[in-house]
C-alpha cells in the first residue's frame, strides 16, 4: 500500500486526498483550517489540524515515512514555498505540488519539488486536445512528448489483425490495449484482429498520436 501526504485540503487537494484513499492508499490530509479538516476526516486515513510551515509539525507527523507528498496550497506562493522545502528536508521522496502560475511553478522545482502541476492549465489543455480531435475519447499526458489516447478503432482497421496493421513500425505508436465494451484486452496479441466498436488504447509520442488521430 503507497502511503501519501495530502497538504491544503481546499478543492484540489481535498478532491486528490479522497481518490486516492478511494485507490487504495494511506492518506494523511493536512490543513491549518479546523472546518476543512473535520469534513474529510471520515473520507482519509488520517486527517489533523496543523501548520505544515513548521518543520516540527512536519516531523512530528512522521511525513519521512510517507512515499508522496502532495503540496495543494491555493495562492500563497510563501505558504507552498515553505512547505515544499520542510517536506524535501525532511526526506519525502516525492513531491508534487500545484502551482497558480508558470513562475510559482518554476520556484517550486528549483526547490526541489519532483512534478509541479497547474490544474487549470491542465484542465484546458485537455479541453483542448478533446475538443480539437473529437475521435479521441480521452487523453492522458506521460510528459511534453509522450502520451495515450483511447481512440475509436479507425475504420481501415476493422478486420485486420495487428500483426498487419504494424501500426508500431508505419505510426511509431504501440497498442497497449482494447476496450471491447466493459471488458479491457491488456497487451492484444499480434493475431488479434480488431472489430467493429473496438477502442483501441494507443502510446506514443505527440507526432504520431496525431498521426493516428487523422486515420
Amino acid at each position: 500500500m503507497k502511503s501519501y501526504i495530502v497538504v491544503g485540503l481546499g478543492r484540489f487537494g481535498s478532491e486528490t486526498a479522497r481518490r486516492l484513499y478511494e485507490l487504495g492508499g494511506e492518506v494523511l490530509a493536512i490543513d491549518h483550517n479546523g472546518d476543512l479538516v473535520q469534513q474529510i476526516s471520515n473520507e482519509v486515513t488520517q486527517a489533523v489540524v496543523g501548520d505544515v510551515r513548521d518543520k516540527e509539525v512536519l516531523k512530528a507527523l512522521g511525513v519521512s515515512e510517507f512515499d508522496c507528498a502532495i503540496v495543494a496550497i491555493g495562492n500563497s506562493l510563501g505558504d507552498s514555498v515553505l512547505a515544499t522545502m520542510n517536506l524535501k528536508e525532511l526526506g519525502v521522496p516525492y513531491v508534487v505540488c500545484k502551482a497558480y502560475d508558470e513562475v510559482h511553478r518554476q520556484v517550486l522545482l528549483k526547490l526541489g519539488a519532483n512534478k509541479v502541476l497547474i490544474p487549470e492549465q491542465e484542465q484546458g489543455f485537455r479541453l483542448a486536445r478533446n475538443l480539437s480531435s473529437p475521435n479521441v475519447l480521452e487523453y492522458i499526458e506521460l510528459s511534453d512528448e509522450h502520451g495515450i489516447i483511447e481512440v475509436p478503432a479507425p475504420a481501415g482497421w476493422i478486420g485486420k489483425s495487428l500483426k498487419n496493421l504494424n501500426v508500431r513500425a508505419k505510426l511509431g505508436v504501440n497498442i497497449i490495449a482494447v476496450k471491447q465494451g466493459k471488458h479491457i484486452n491488456v497487451s492484444p496479441g499480434a493475431d488479434y484482429e480488431i472489430l467493429p466498436g473496438d477502442v483501441m488504447v494507443v502510446l506514443g509520442d505527440t507526432d504520431a498520436l496525431q498521426s493516428v488521430q487523422k486515420l
